[in-house]
């Protein structure tokens, strides 16, 4: 399978290039978002591409905003190349676009826990503490939460690290009534989606949402969830029979990737290790088989997929 590391030049205007995805400026009020292979661990960029990460996290996020549209809307305007000027409509981005409304972002990262997994598990073993609230004594790593919390934080500069806030800090930094919005959102976002996981045999232990401003035609800005969401890259998913209270389950992601990269005596500052092909397609397969058997579709017939591997 070939993968996409740099995209190539679109005749638009750059904005900007993350760690996976580029922007572009669609104009009429339109932003282009193009999903590469780029894989990043310990916040550095690898090497190596992993084939079709991209079109994974472009098709599961045009899933789940259809799935969520009972609750929220959304940017997305399409993801067709025909939708897209002539000189982007390059075959090696099929499947990989997202053509978008643009959105005035919070600057806040909604997260959603529903297991005391990652830094909530490294947190609590120190302090009886999910994001410096009290939680019932006793949990066990991987434990379910009574109820999923809301734990933002905030939007770091490109090579820093994000920062948990407390609610009152969002409340301070969006105002009172967007923060009760986005908590609400989040919540009821979160609660739809784990339902629908566990029907597919999987937990959503957290995701991370991002959510801003649309104006609608009579100029009345709506709350919309925007960028990635419900993807490996953005979200915790656990194959239920994996799930015993006391060990965290692998994840559907790069963990495969990270696994690897523990066994080296790297200083996880660039320039990275180079990574074996059994890693990188082992990595292609997992971010596969979420979208399969999560959203219940044949990856094979998303646009631009070749040699998929079967269904699972």
């Amino acid at each position: 399978m070939s993968s996409l590391s740099v995209i190539p030049e679109l005749g638009l205007p750059h904005i900007h290039s993350g760690k996976v995805r580029d922007l572009f400026d669609a104009g009429q009020g339109r932003l282009l978002m193009v999903a590469s292979d780029r894989l990043s661990a310990f916040d550095v960029v690898m090497n190596e591409a992993v084939p079709n990460k991209g079109r994974v996290l472009t098709a599961m996020s045009a899933f789940w905003f259809g799935e969520l549209s009972e609750i929220i809307g959304n940017h997305l305007i399409s993801t067709s190349l025909d939708s897209l000027p002539p000189s982007a409509q390059l075959p090696e981005l099929a499947g990989r676009i997202m053509l978008c409304r643009r959105a005035e972002m919070l600057p806040i990262e909604c997260i959603v826990r529903g297991f005391v997994a990652g830094s909530a598990w490294k947190e609590y073993s120190q302090n009886g503490t999910v994001h410096s609230m009290a939680v019932p004594a006793g949990l066990a790593e991987a434990a379910r939460l009574d109820e999923p919390m809301f734990t933002p934080s905030t939007k770091a500069a490109v090579g820093d690290h994000d920062e948990n806030i407390s609610f009152d800090a969002a409340v301070e930094l969006i105002g009172g009534d967007l923060a009760e919005q986005a908590r609400s959102l989040s919540l009821q976002m979160y609660s739809l989606a784990a339902a629908k996981a566990e029907a597919a045999g999987f937990f959503l232990a957290d995701t991370k949402f991002e959510l801003g401003l649309i104006a609608d035609s009579n100029g009345k800005k709506n709350l919309v969830v925007a960028d990635e969401v419900l993807t490996p890259d953005s979200s915790r998913f656990w194959l239920m029979e994996d799930w015993h209270p006391g060990s965290t389950p692998q994840g559907f992601d790069k963990q495969p990737v990270r696994d690897f990269l523990e066994t080296l005596t790297w200083n996880k500052t660039p320039p990275p290790p180079a990574l074996p092909p059994a890693v990188v397609q082992a990595t292609a397969d997992r971010y596969q088989q979420a979208y399969e058997q999560i959203c219940g579709l044949r990856f094979e017939d998303w646009p631009g997929v070749t040699g998929a591997i079967p269904t699972v």
